[in-house]
């Protein structure tokens, strides 16, 4: 069965993303859970250790705190309140930390620092999977016990305002609530104020005994303008006078005997240089913990506070409540907090804790007895039940009191060893889904390969031995074969399997395809071994003779390829990839630049016919005219170096990656309040640019709806006060620009419209070759349009650059050197790599911009908001591959199979690192930087492959036009 090279490519590329799916199920681990359905309970307590005595009591010391404050600050940063400027942005929290009674923690949040599992590891303390940053957009009930769950069944009453991803994760448990949504980071004003508006009201009632407050405002100024915007400290200094009213309110409430009260000051996550979160980076990770209470001793001044884990709170609150630890959690209690009571009980409450720990650690891990955690916590309870002996027969020597303090040091080095056993393991990986997933990717990848021949050669079609396959018998012993694999994996298997929890019917429906694969795998390569060189010779690399010769270009675009994707089995290059990019980016216009010069001094020295020795690689085209203008060849020397010339100073524009992610660079300078004017005069004069640049090719009704959008996102930007108008005050209120957000999304509309149309008329109705290349280029000018809106106006300039370099390098390079198909998607390939990084955009989640799913927006809707950010983030290599299929499928002189080639190589390009990136990380599995760097990168990965499918199907479309002429 004969395919087109681009239908071939395509099907190829959506395969993979289901294999790709398939791996992501099994490698994003299930946190480390006890295997017990039920949850602990009051009776389950075990009995306090007493030595040579009858059983004691299972007593639980009394609660140490009625009432509990929890005031969350979404993104607050550990140095907004314990850094320098501590004073200024919190000053009445600043007091108490050095003079009041409290206890001051920085709390280490584990990555992925984003808001849901967050959220999930305050209240069950365990630490939630790496996949449930794709589930912070919507989240489900939180099933698995909780601290949320164990008040509610103690019978206490619980009131909660703020994000309602509280409300989703916990559905009736609150008494009263009221959610606000927390994914519109446009708003950080209201969302807070939805919030403290019930505040006078709830302090003033007896009626609770949980308070939660969930403040959103400060992460989305932090979205939206960084940690270092004027906007941050009347933020702070308004969670700063909040927290000064619950702490008054709590104070005049407090009655004589009764049991104190408890506030609690922290964040979920910390931000980014940039603004943003997700990562493992220290500003991301490190958190404020304060907690304030009467039962505190006062301080007498400014204290280092104490690191702690995030999860340590759970049990904390909980026990601190009279409450059983979470059943998953990991935490262990934070020891500060019981200095005032009295030995017994604090030695009590710890060997709650290290029960609760000792029992994940046996559900969990087979050979817990080995762990060094569990020895410990053993001979603490031994020492323990000792010292309960000699308690209870009245002994009140200083001997008892140091073997007191003795057994509490047990106690805390071994809750300590046991959290960090669970926490080290994380989860248990699905690992029969993971190679089953990279099976089927690899199969994929090498049917690719071999049908590189074929899919390059003067017909671009591959001959797919699909009928013959599925009528042998080796397919039908396959499919029986693997059957029984996983028949005997399914039955044997330890833990849970995703691959063996699907139907029947899909099971088989992949066990076909798989043996398919592979039977269609070893006949093409039966097929192309003993014909290699034949085959090779038709290759379109060389128009003539008989080898499959590289030109100097080839050889480097092969190595460079090869070599980035080797690269990514080093954490420190996947972190700073955008190096690796930059410098093959740089290699290439330096090659490029000795090819125009060799080919325009040749030809100057007379050497007509040597331009095939010098450029080897072409397409079928027309002859090229040998007489060249001066100027096309002084514009075509210019081309490489100028291109270098853009590169180096988008550079600059940009800090990206992890070591240098710091400095401070032009995008920074731009965006600082001073500087607006010249942000201003830039952003115009890069819009006027944008208009010259992609105008040209466009119907005069595509040109007026471009000129107006253009300046509609001008305007749009100057309403949300990054820019400014000439009559235009910088002290001018901003606002959300949802009018001329929507102003611009309507000429997107009409311009994409109108390029459709015209596409549909060319394909359908006339196939007229002009026609269809005009609806092409003003499709390409609505999708430009639309990344000028959503691209920050320091960011324009990387917009500039990329379609001035789009066009001086189609003009006078790939045009006039006549590159080939291929080399021509390579070039795009790396140019699409390098704009990615040039926005911004890095290896960590941190670096995606979320505030551009919301322009134009009133309320968060999900879809949207995911194309938006989507969009936003690739929208470099996607304009580079949009421009890839406009050029190749309007090039006149382009052979009909050019689009078909162009297709294929783009497929081939996406699935070599994607594929050998699936084997890297399943090999560093266990890699100390597994979930900060590589689980990102393949997050990354991911999407980009999706996106890379989707492009395909594009030139799939572009491709049928060609078909009639082939036959």
């Amino acid at each position: 069965m004969k395919v087109r090279s681009s239908v071939f490519a395509s099907f190829i590329l959506i395969s993979e993303v289901i294999g790709i799916a398939l791996f992501l199920r099994g490698f994003f681990p299930v946190p480390v859970k006890s295997s017990l359905s039920a949850k602990n309970r009051l009776s389950d307590l075990p009995a306090e250790p007493l030595t040579g005595g009858s059983v004691n009591s299972s007593r639980l010391p009394q609660p140490l705190f009625k009432r509990v404050v929890i005031m969350l600050v979404d993104a607050l940063r550990e140095d907004f309140v314990f850094g320098p400027n501590g004073r200024m942005y919190m000053p009445y929290t600043r007091h108490v930390v050095e003079r009041g009674s409290s206890n001051s923690f920085v709390a280490k949040a584990r990555p992925p620092t984003v808001t849901m599992p967050r959220i999930k590891a305050l209240t069950t303390g365990s630490i939630p999977g790496f996949i449930d940053v794709v589930m912070n957009l919507n989240s489900p009930a939180l099933l698995e016990d909780n601290l949320i769950w164990q008040a509610k069944t103690a019978g206490k009453r619980i009131v909660f305002y703020g994000d309602d991803t509280w409300v989703r994760l916990f559905p009736k448990h609150f008494m009263e609530y009221d959610g606000t949504t927390s994914f519109f980071v446009s708003d950080y004003t209201e969302v807070d104020n939805n919030v403290t508006r019930h505040l006078d009201s709830t302090l003033k009632r007896d009626d609770w005994d949980i308070l939660i407050l969930h403040y959103l405002g400060l992460d989305h100024i932090g979205h939206i303008s960084g940690p270092h915007s004027s906007l941050i400290q009347p933020k702070l200094l308004e969670m700063d006078d909040i927290l000064k009213k619950i702490h008054s309110a709590l104070i005049s409430k407090e009655a004589e005997g009764s049991l104190p009260y408890l506030l609690v000051l922290c964040g979920d996550h910390g931000m980014s240089e940039t603004g943003s979160h997700g990562g493992s980076s220290e500003p991301e990770v490190n958190t404020p913990l304060v907690l304030i209470s009467p039962a505190f001793k006062r301080k007498v001044g400014m204290e280092k506070p104490g690191i702690v884990e995030q999860v340590d709170l759970t049990p904390t609150l909980a026990l601190g409540l009279g409450l059983p630890i979470s059943q998953n959690s990991v935490g262990r209690l934070i020891p500060g907090v019981l200095d005032e009571t009295s030995l017994r009980d604090q030695l009590r409450f710890l060997h709650l804790n290290g029960h609760q720990l000792s029992c994940l650690l046996k559900d969990s891990m087979p050979e817990y007895e080995k762990e060094a955690g569990f020895e410990q916590f053993r001979v603490a309870e031994k020492a323990h039940g000792s010292w309960m002996k000699l308690y209870l027969e009245g002994n009140t020597s200083e001997v008892l009191t140091n073997m007191g303090k003795k057994v509490l040091k047990q106690y805390l080095e071994a809750l300590a060893a046991m959290s960090s056993a669970l926490s080290k393991q994380l989860g248990k990986y699905d690992l029969y889904s993971m190679i089953a997933g990279m099976v089927f990717v690899f199969q994929l990848l090498l049917v690719l390969l071999l049908a590189m021949p074929e899919a390059l050669s003067g017909e671009a079609a591959v001959d797919l031995p699909v009928l013959s396959v599925l009528l042998s018998l080796p397919f039908y012993l396959l499919c029986l074969l693997l059957a029984s694999v996983h028949v005997l994996v399914c039955t044997s298997a330890e833990s849970s399997c995703y691959f063996c929890s699907l139907s029947w019917g899909l099971v088989f429906a992949a066990v076909a395809f798989s043996s398919a694969m592979f039977c269609i795998l070893v006949s093409m390569a039966a097929r192309q071994l003993p014909l290699g060189p034949k085959i090779h010779g038709k290759s379109p690399v060389k128009s003539s003779g008989s080898e499959w010769s590289l030109s100097e270009l080839d050889v480097l675009l092969l190595a460079g390829t090869v070599g980035h994707t080797l690269s990514l089995a080093a954490s420190s290059f996947v972190e700073e990839e955008h190096q690796t990019w930059y410098f093959l980016l740089n290699t290439l216009c330096l090659a490029v630049f000795q090819d125009v010069c060799r080919k325009y001094f040749r030809e100057q020295r007379g050497s007509g016919d040597e331009e095939d020795h010098i450029l080897p690689s072409k397409d079928y085209h027309s002859a090229h005219p040998k007489a060249e203008i001066c100027s096309e060849k002084w514009l075509a020397l210019a081309t490489p170096p100028f291109t270098l010339l853009c590169c180096r100073l988008l550079r600059s524009l940009n800090q990206t990656g992890v070591q240098w992610a710091h400095l401070p660079d032009v995008g920074h300078w731009l965006n600082s309040s001073e500087h607006r004017t010249v942000l201003s005069l830039l952003a115009a004069f890069c819009l006027v640019l944008i208009y010259l640049l992609v105008q040209r090719r466009c119907s005069w009704v595509s040109k007026v709806a471009l000129a107006l959008g253009l300046l509609g996102v001008y305007s749009y930007r100057a309403a949300v006060g990054n820019v400014l108008f000439p009559w235009q005050h910088s002290s001018r209120a901003t606002s959300k620009g949802t009018v001329e957000a929507r102003f611009v999304y309507v000429f997107v509309l009409g311009i994409l419209f109108t390029g459709s149309k015209d596409l549909l008329r060319s394909q359908i109705i006339t196939a007229d070759a002009k026609l269809k290349s005009r609806g092409l280029w003003e499709i390409y000018s609505g999708l430009v349009l639309l990344v000028s809106l959503l691209f920050r106006a320091h960011n324009l300039p990387v917009l500039c650059c990329c379609l001035l370099i789009q066009t001086l390098m189609a003009q006078f390079i790939w045009k006039r050197l006549h590159y080939d198909a291929a080399q021509t998607t390579i070039m795009h390939y790396w140019f699409g790599q390098a704009f990615f990084f040039f926005q911004g955009n890095s290896n960590n989640i941190a670096t995606v911009d979320i505030s551009v799913g919301f322009v134009g927006l009133e309320s968060y809707v999900e879809a949207p908001a995911v194309f938006l950010t989507a969009l936003s983030t690739y929208a470099g290599p996607l304009l580079w591959a949009c421009h890839l299929v406009c050029y190749l499928s309007s090039e006149r002189d382009r052979s009909p199979v050019a689009v078909g080639h162009g297709c294929y190589c783009l497929a081939l390009l996406r699935s070599v690192p994607a594929a050998a990136y699936i084997v890297l990380v399943t090999v560093l599995r266990y890699h100390l930087f597994i979930w900060s760097v590589f689980s990102p990168k393949l997050l990354y990965e991911s999407m980009h492959l999706l996106l890379t499918a989707g492009v395909c199907l594009i030139f799939n479309t572009m491709e049928q036009s060609h078909s009639p002429s082939k036959s």
